[in-house]
């Protein structure tokens, strides 16, 4: 399907379709680049390389299965942000060796044809936050929080802090996951994206067999965590600004949380570029830095240590959306 529908009032984008959205317009607007952007490509092999030496080493017998998992989990983790810069056109002319590129879903349950339209509707930024049109929002109306059950309240309010979303926010994107793909599959959407999903899990697990890392272990040692630091990124990501230019943030981090991110923490450039790649959004922030600041309306953090000393364990603002409390 060339349509992302518009998400249900439950505020993480993965609701029962009630309208469309013009996704398809925005697929049209994804440009190619001219040549091979090979930084990108480098980065493709940086991901891959390391997971095969991984698994290699343990299939061979040389260490056990789980002393792997950390470096399996970061480059799953790198994965996500790899896949990313497919969606925006990157890094070769040729779609279909970009989509290659983007490689198997090594977390293990978003279909990257859902990714990539779910997160073009995203760069709709009129509808940045908004919980019935964005579907990347994890605010809520106050009618669904209503109908919420004290439980989902409780993991609601626990995922708005910053430890909450690490750690329980991947297995809530998981179950909402299967449940969409659930819903799309007795309805007959997305059929032959959801075959070729489910053929790419059947490989990956036949894979983990071969080398010998049991499903439970790849699951709660390699895709939980890998997703919970790609949540450290999207956490703090929107606000609910009445400007919609005021809703991205700027996170100033460098080193290994920038390269892991691959510079998407400098979130406010990339809403106002999204087709510029990775590597050069580094460098347009640092010669353009006050004036992003000065559009973004200032929301910006100088680290992820800096956010963690804020909202750690403190909800960072409510699950219902300020303009429909």
């Amino acid at each position: 399907m060339d349509q992302v529908h518009r998400v249900a009032a439950d505020g993480t984008g993965h609701g029962p379709a009630v309208a469309p959205l013009p996704v398809a317009a925005h697929r049209r607007r994804v440009r190619l680049p001219d040549r091979v952007e090979w930084p990108t490509v480098w980065v493709a092999l940086c991901v891959y390389l390391p997971m095969a030496a991984a698994l290699g080493v343990v299939s061979a017998g040389w260490i056990p299965w789980w002393t792997a998992t950390p470096v399996l989990a970061w480059c799953a983790a790198w994965q996500a942000s790899l896949q990313h810069e497919v969606i925006h056109g990157h890094p070769t002319p040729w779609a279909w060796v970009n989509r290659l590129i983007a490689g198997p879903p090594l977390l293990g349950f978003v279909p990257f044809d859902r990714y990539r339209d779910s997160h073009l509707a995203h760069h709709i930024d009129e509808r940045l936050t908004d919980p019935l049109d964005d579907p990347e929002s994890w605010y809520v109306t106050a009618a669904r929080w209503q109908r919420a059950g004290r439980v989902e309240r409780g993991l609601r309010l626990a995922m708005n802090s910053l430890a909450g979303r690490v750690v329980l926010g991947p297995l809530w994107v998981a179950v909402l996951s299967f449940v969409t793909d659930g819903r799309d599959l007795l309805a007959g959407r997305r059929l032959f994206a959801l075959a070729g999903h489910a053929a790419q899990l059947a490989a990956m697990v036949a894979c983990l067999s071969v080398v010998g890392i049991p499903l439970w272990g790849y699951a709660l040692l390699v895709a939980w965590p890998a997703t919970g630091l790609m949540l450290v990124r999207s956490f703090a990501e929107h606000r609910p600004d009445p400007i919609p230019a005021q809703r991205s943030v700027i996170v100033e981090a460098g080193g290994a949380f920038d390269l892991l991110f691959l510079s998407n923490n400098l979130h406010a450039l990339h809403h106002e570029r999204p087709g510029l790649p990775w590597y050069l959004l580094r460098r347009v922030f640092r010669d353009g830095r006050g004036g992003i600041l000065a559009r973004n309306g200032g929301y910006s953090f100088d680290s992820y240590a800096k956010m963690a000393g804020r909202y750690l364990f403190t909800p960072r603002d409510h699950p219902i959306h300020p303009r429909c409390r």
